[in-house]
């Protein structure tokens, strides 16, 4: 979780802006944020909407968190930098910036990557045969699930949008026909895909996401452009990041926070996905992903921010060491 989903999950619980509403597709603003975030309450969470028992446990884990030493966060100042400084300096809370994690170990992965053999990566061959920003790639973690019938929407979508694709599944049935239908322009992996070798790929125009929070900054650290599906955690908070504040990013159209999902048309999905792989409005969102690409690297260098805060943060700790 990044530093704009913990100040929005702050506020959320603070303000309740949710209860002054009337019904569940009613949008409501969440105050006194650097932005203006407009939310519903069928985007919430249902510990979130109304009071549960987990309503009690969420409560009491962000207690906790006021007893702890501070909190450790996966992004960079560069990336929300409105949303770092309002997380401690207007809810007085200790926190260290020291990410993208995932270009700490760059130089060692690049070694690893050019040792692999291409052939292991089918995906990857095909991505080769592919030109510069192309390709969309497709692709929801290892937690989302989908019905039969979304499946079969998010295939007619993308046949529809005539655009070039890598489609991972995780489970689930692929429309019959399908696969023959677009063999020329798709291509389906099933199970475990190598994401990050994926989207730093040249051929790779955009990535429609559920806005997990690794996934949004492995697509970021790449400098790729994003189609959001936000399903469940805070993956609503997410998507208003990418669309709203950093505007490198367009919605699908995801209306409710859902488990299993079963709500998105094919035709919100072709809309979505010509709208960042063609046209004026996707070489804008690209060149805007590309600087902030700049950014995440230059974060992690020596004298960038997260370097420079995970030495604060070493500081800090060896300070205690010597005073216990």
């Amino acid at each position: 979780m990044g530093f704009f989903a913990l100040c929005a999950s702050e506020n959320l619980r603070h303000y309740k802006p949710q209860k002054n509403v009337c019904s569940d597709t009613e949008p409501f603003v969440l105050p006194n944020l650097p932005h203006k975030v407009k939310l519903t309450r069928m985007k919430l969470a249902p510990y979130d909407r109304e009071e549960t028992e987990m309503t009690k446990f969420i409560e009491q884990v962000k207690e906790s968190e006021s007893t702890s030493f501070g909190v450790i966060v996966n992004s960079f100042y560069e990336l929300e930098p409105d949303y770092a400084d309002y997380y401690r300096k207007v809810l007085g809370k200790r926190a260290w910036h020291i990410g993208p994690i995932l270009l700490c170990n760059r130089k060692n992965e690049e070694k690893f990557h050019k040792s692999v053999d291409h052939k292991q990566h089918e995906c990857l061959q095909w991505l080769d045969t592919k030109k510069q920003n192309s390709v969309i790639y497709v692709c929801f973690g290892s937690m989302s699930n989908f019905t039969d019938s979304q499946i079969e929407e998010i295939a007619l979508g993308l046949e529809a949008s005539e655009q070039e694709f890598i489609w991972v599944v995780r489970k689930g049935k692929i429309p019959e026909g399908f696969e023959e239908r677009t063999k020329e322009k798709g291509l389906i992996i099933r199970g475990w895909a190598p994401q990050v070798l994926i989207l730093d790929h040249k051929a790779i125009g955009a990535f429609v996401t559920h806005c997990g929070w690794n996934s949004t900054l492995e697509s970021v650290s790449a400098g790729v452009p994003l189609v959001t599906w936000p399903m469940f955690a805070e993956q609503f908070f997410n998507e208003q990041l990418i669309t709203k504040v950093l505007k490198i990013g367009v919605a699908v159209g995801a209306e409710e926070w859902s488990i299993v999902v079963d709500n998105v048309k094919s035709e919100a999905i072709t809309k979505a996905v010509k709208r960042v792989m063609v046209g004026e409005e996707s070489k804008e969102m690209r060149r805007r992903a590309k600087e902030v690409k700049k950014m995440a690297n230059k974060a992690v260098e020596e004298g960038g921010s997260s370097y420079s805060d995970l030495n604060a943060l070493f500081q800090e700790l060896r300070t205690i060491n010597l005073h216990m």
